[in-house]
């Protein structure tokens, strides 16, 4: 069935094998696929009212995490290239979602901050994606927030740290 994991008995969806390193887990690469969809399902409704999308989620995200974070910092959280971002930036900027502060001892450096609409947006964005998680954490029982914490850690590039 379209947009369900492969279930058939005898296929290759069968959890990859830790003795062959070149076996492939199929059934859980498509339930990160269709976990993603839906984890981003409500955001994105939100997000296109206002003629935005992902990219403009994920910088509002992390800096609403971490006021004061630099745009060099966030080119570097991202790992976007300052073109990519500009844009991005320019319509959150322009859009009074984020507001940028030039650094006190760099003129050079510019500090970004949400604004209170902008601190209001990245709630109502989060609060979906939060409640899909802890309804989720609740199926899966005692201990899912640690298990599922490491193994998305895992996933990550250990450059990331």
């Amino acid at each position: 069935m379209a947009g369900q994991p492969n279930q058939k008995a005898g296929t290759d969806t069968a959890p990859a094998d830790p003795d062959n390193p070149d076996a492939v887990d199929f059934e859980i690469i498509e339930l990160l696929f269709f976990a993603y969809r839906d984890f981003t399902s409500d955001p994105d409704v939100i997000l296109e009212k206002r003629g935005f999308g992902r990219a403009h989620h994920r910088v509002l995200h992390f800096v609403d995490r971490e006021p004061g974070m630099t745009v060099a910092d966030l080119l570097d959280t991202l790992k976007i290239t300052k073109q990519s971002l500009a844009r991005v930036l320019k319509q959150l900027i322009d859009s009074g979602y984020i507001h940028q502060v030039t650094g006190p001892q760099d003129r050079r450096q510019r500090k970004l901050y949400t604004t209170k609409e902008g601190k209001t947006l990245a709630r109502a964005l989060a609060e979906p994606q939060s409640r899909r998680i802890a309804e989720a954490m609740t199926r899966s029982g005692p201990g899912a927030r640690d298990m599922v914490r490491r193994f998305l850690a895992g996933m990550k590039n250990a450059e990331d740290g």
